[in-house]
């Protein structure tokens, strides 16, 4: 097991025999101050992954899956059935495992026109590179960053509203952040980046700063608004939420704060906003790191539109909450656990999945 202290994304890349997912709905003991209704189960769709890590589709393509497995490849699930041939092998070229690998896949929001699509690993040497894809084919590179370290290397690649690439990074790793990567904006370390992928020669931009690990991001698809699971060094797991309409820069306030906890004795970076977390959770127990997830848009469980859901790669627990006026209400853990969660995904309608790293793919539903 990773010590807590190095717990980059997760456990997980070190824990990768965790096994499957309990699909049970019954409700764990009762915790003062949680609430744990009944209501939500999560059912097997496809089996058969070697560590899948992410789970994503294009918009167009509203029976299919994409599921990126960490060694190096993307799988297909068709009408729930996983096919055989990968739509992408770059297995030669990623470096594997731990926290490093092929991390995650973001199709370009025209994607039925453009067949452009957008990989993030860690190349041979350890490094990130953002890579752009049209089939099997490599069509340019759009960001490459030298890590010091194995880990905390981030990973997620997603398109935001205004139609950018935002990429998560991690701030590279070795425990803490000696160097004070994530508050510097002279180093893409620890930084939320935004790329215009359509202007030819367009620089990333750094957007956000003050980031441990990344491990998932999303956008709200209905508000715009964004959501980080950003994972913790010995202490604290944290949600960052920014609206839509943001003021600016953001500094999400590592390693200054962990969570909303004084972690080192000095001031913040005094560019941008300085933004606390909406939601955290101790590491007490069980827990490890927080695999940020999504607001539930989709239509199949009524009772859980328009809350955010996220879970802990160690012990499998599953939280959600809704956010009201920027504060997160009614947060509670769900009545289901999700032994060796790995990563949280949405298809076109925003039917909310999950993948785990014992190989398992899976679909909320009412119970």
């Amino acid at each position: 097991m990773v010590p807590r202290v190095v717990a980059g994304v997760v456990v997980a890349l070190a824990l990768t025999a965790c096994g499957g997912a309990s699909t049970s709905s019954s409700a764990p003991a009762a915790t003062p101050g949680i609430m744990v209704p009944p209501g939500y189960k999560f059912v097997p769709v496809a089996f058969g992954f070697d560590s899948p890590v992410h789970v994503t589709a294009p918009r167009n393509e509203a029976n299919r899956l994409y599921v990126v497995e960490q060694k190096g490849r993307i799988r297909v699930v068709e009408s729930g059935r996983l096919l055989a041939r990968p739509f992408l092998d770059i297995r030669g070229q990623v470096s594997c495992c731990g926290e490093q690998g092929l991390l995650s896949v973001a199709f370009h929001p025209r994607y039925a026109q453009t067949k452009k699509y957008y990989v993030n690993y860690t190349d041979r040497a350890g490094d990130t590179r953002v890579v752009e894809y049209r089939g099997a084919r490599r069509l340019r590179q759009l960001l490459f960053v030298d890590q010091p370290y194995p880990n905390h290397n981030g990973g997620q690649n997603l398109f935001g509203p205004d139609g950018r690439l935002y990429v998560g990074m991690g701030d590279g790793g070795s425990g803490g952040d000696p160097e004070n990567r994530a508050q510097n904006l002279g180093t893409r370390l620890g930084k939320l980046i935004a790329i215009n992928v359509d202007k030819r020669g367009a620089k990333p931009q750094i957007v956000g700063y003050g980031l441990r690990n990344p491990w998932r991001f999303s956008f709200d698809r209905k508000t715009g608004d964004l959501y980080i699971g950003d994972v913790g060094q010995n202490s604290w797991e944290e949600i960052s939420f920014t609206r839509k309409r943001s003021p600016g820069l953001e500094n999400y306030g590592w390693d200054v704060y962990e969570g909303r906890a004084r972690h080192e004795s000095k001031a913040p970076n005094p560019r941008g906003r300085l933004v606390f977390p909406v939601a955290v959770y101790s590491l007490s127990g069980a827990e490890c790191a927080v695999a940020g997830g999504f607001v539930y848009r989709g239509t199949a469980v009524p009772a859980a539109q328009g809350r955010y859901f996220y879970g802990d790669t160690c012990s499998g627990a599953v939280w959600s909450f809704k956010t009201v006026n920027g504060k997160a209400r009614g947060v509670r853990r769900e009545g289901v656990t999700l032994e060796g969660l790995s990563s949280w995904g949405e298809d076109p309608r925003g039917e909310l999945y999950a993948v785990t790293l014992g190989g398992r793919l899976l679909r909320l539903t009412a119970a």
